[in-house]
């Protein structure tokens, strides 16, 4: 029998991991006609695995639920339109496991990802960009407790003891929160996840990310994105990091962060991914 490839078997483990453990078990009896017992979730996700040959069959089963994939690929920060079928969710689910992009099996450290990254040319900084958004976004989510994830290692750690957290919506009203202090920024970004339940989606394609360096070492992230909260696609943000790395141990430290968010109907972005509205005249005269 066929087997799914390494990068399959890394996917649908983590896709897996995110349905509950009765899903778990209908799947595993549609897989095996029934013919495999297993005692808990983790035993009923590896069989799964291991008597599955065909990735696009696993994912068309009828338990595997477009809510799970669409979850799935924003883990990955992969931005898909809310309104996307299931066929189109796997279909780019199958794109993501046969291209070259590495999954994020267990959810990088910044001191992983990020700690080696020798600032020396232009292309080390664009790497930056995307590395940064996929670690602090994956941690950032797996606070959301409708996902059903362990959350990761999140806290004012990554933040300077002085970092600014700037959050401005428009989706009811226009609202605008400040805050200073590793701490505070912390604790109110961690409530995005953690008590709003929010999913966030950022877009890493070249229309949706923009990273510039300064020569004092000042490192400009900027992303857009979804919001959703389960299945409902609330709105586009905007997202603006100030990174400057420690000289201590080397680690990048967010300094400061903007926000900004707005309604789907304010974005006249219809199904299409988000994109950048500043532009780089815009970042640069934050660090001047």
């Amino acid at each position: 029998m066929a087997q799914l490839s390494d990068k399959e078997r890394a996917g649908c483990a983590k896709l897996l991991s995110t349905m509950p453990e009765s899903d778990l078990r209908l799947l595993l009896d549609t897989v095996t006609n029934k013919m495999i017992e297993v005692v808990n979730a983790r035993e009923a996700m590896e069989a799964i695995i291991a008597y599955s040959s065909d990735a696009a069959e696993l994912l068309k089963r009828r338990k595997v639920h477009r809510d799970v994939i669409f979850k799935y690929l924003a883990m990955e920060g992969v931005v898909m339109p809310p309104n996307s079928d299931k066929p189109l969710l796997v279909k780019r689910t199958l794109d993501l496991w046969s291209s070259g992009k590495e999954l994020s099996h267990q959810g990088p450290s910044l001191e992983m990802e990020i700690h080696s990254t020798e600032m020396n040319a232009e292309t080390t900084v664009e790497q930056l960009g995307p590395q940064f958004c996929q670690w602090f976004f994956e941690i950032l989510n797996s606070q959301n407790p409708s996902l059903g994830q362990k959350p990761q290692d999140w806290g004012p750690q990554h933040f300077w003891t002085d970092a600014k957290l700037n959050i401005s919506s428009s989706t009811v009203g226009q609202c605008t929160e400040e805050y200073q202090g590793a701490s505070l920024v912390s604790s109110r970004l961690l409530a995005l996840a953690k008590d709003e339940r929010l999913l966030i989606s950022p877009n890493l394609e070249s229309n949706g990310l923009r990273v510039l360096s300064s020569p004092h070492g000042l490192v400009l992230v900027a992303v857009a994105g979804t919001m959703h909260r389960d299945t409902c696609c609330l709105g586009i943000f905007e997202q603006v990091f100030g990174l400057i790395r420690s000289p201590t141990d080397g680690t990048w430290k967010i300094k400061f962060t903007d926000m900004k968010v707005r309604g789907i109907g304010d974005s006249g972005a219809g199904g299409m991914s988000p994109a950048l509205t500043c532009d780089l005249n815009q970042l640069e005269l934050l660090y001047r």
